[in-house]
Parts: C-alpha cells; structure tokens; sequence
C-alpha cells in the first residue's frame, strides 16, 4: 500500500479567522470524512490521531481541523456561531479538495455535536451523513436530553458510535433519541466502553480492541451509504 499524502493546510473562517488543518488522504481512498476535535483536545491528540490513521489504513480520507479556540490555545470553545461556521468551511475545503469522493462529516463529542447543530440550521453541501464519536448528549452528573432536540431537523443519515459507560449519555436516554430519529439514524454501542473508549481491565477487553471496533462500525456505515447512493 502506497504511504498516504498528509498535507497541513490553512482554512478560511469567515473574514477574521484562520485556522489549521491536517489532510491524511491514502491511496485509492474511497470516501472523505470530515472530523472535528472534542472540547479539551485538538486535532493533534492520540484519540485524533488514532481515528485519522485507522481511517487511513481502511482507505478513507480525513480532514481534521481546529476550532479557533484550540487554535488560540484557549481551553474555552468559541460561540456556537463561529464553530458552526468553522464545520461550514472545513466542510467546503474538503468538498474542494476531493470533489469526486463521498463526503461525510461529524467528530469526537463536542466537534460532532457543533457538526450536527450546523448541519440542523443549514444543509452542509454535499455531505451525505454525520458520525458522531461519543456525542456528548448531557454534562456530566446532569441527564436530559436537550441537546438532542436540534437533531430532529437533520434529514440526512447520522451514526451514533458510543460507549455503554458514557457519563455524556446515557443509555437510557440516547436510546430513544436515536429511535425517534427513524431510519435515518443508527447507535453502535461498545460495550464497557467509557466517553474516551475506555474499557477496564476487568472487562477482558483493551482500548485498542474497543477503537478499532468503532473504526470498523464508522467504515462500514460510510460504504453503506456510498455504495447505495
């Protein structure tokens, strides 16, 4: 397999904003997702790290970026506005720069749920679905579900990759929010996985199996929808 291009780039937000971004593209790739960051860890962190190398190891092109926050090394995310506005470009850089492959965003907790609220105000161009890595459905110690009312507006196809020990969702609650979404939407669940896809020991399974068994669920949801569009 010949090594993939991996290309440091510079994305436009807005008139006032730059930021970095990081295109791992392999040969032969066969779809493009579009990946955002979690609230505490940017785009340069193992986890990212991980998901970019194992999608490009599956020939699956990704696109990770900053948000304007991580980019100023603030540990306070940006308004709503400026990160939706920041999925927006990074949404059209990467239709630009692979125009010929199907496009799919989404991101770790905080990134897909800015992901998934841009996309519930206006259609993010050419995007054929939204992956969501352990979104982040309530705070820690505080269970509801309002962070989920936005998805009802999303009419594309979202993937829900979670973990049964997530303290950001639980079980009980983001079930019937993906239920409610129809067919449209679909939850993986990673059993004794925790918000990070952590596993304990006691479980008989480690990260790195938990990981790539969220790698494979996200591969194979994108050629679902690639190969039956």
């Amino acid at each position: 397999m010949t090594a993939p291009r991996n290309e440091r780039l510079t994305i436009g937000v807005g008139a006032n904003h730059r930021v970095s971004a990081v295109l791992d593209f392999p040969d032969s790739a066969r779809a493009l997702l579009v990946l955002a960051h979690g609230a505490g860890a940017g785009m340069e962190h193992p986890s990212m790290q991980f998901i970019a190398d194992g999608l490009t190891e599956r020939r699956i092109a990704a696109l990770r970026y900053q948000f304007p926050y991580m980019a100023r090394g603030s540990r306070r995310p940006d308004p709503p506005a400026l990160c939706h506005a920041t999925v927006r470009a990074a949404a059209a850089a990467a239709a630009r720069l692979a125009p010929d492959l199907p496009l799919f965003a989404g991101g770790r907790s905080f990134g897909g749920r800015m992901t998934s609220q841009a996309q519930s105000l206006l259609a993010l161009p050419g995007v054929r679905g939204l992956a969501f890595l352990a979104f982040p459905l309530h705070p820690a110690g505080k269970p509801g579900t309002d962070r989920a009312a936005h998805l009802r507006e999303i009419g594309i196809p979202m993937l829900f990759i979670q973990g049964t020990r997530d303290g950001l969702a639980q079980r009980a609650l983001l079930q019937p929010v993906v239920d409610s979404l129809g067919s449209r939407a679909r939850l993986h669940l990673l059993d004794n996985a925790d918000h990070a896809f952590h596993v304990p020991a006691r479980s008989g399974r480690k990260d790195a199996e938990v990981r790539e068994e969220a790698l494979s669920a996200l591969c194979h949801w994108m050629d679902e929808l690639a190969i039956g569009s």
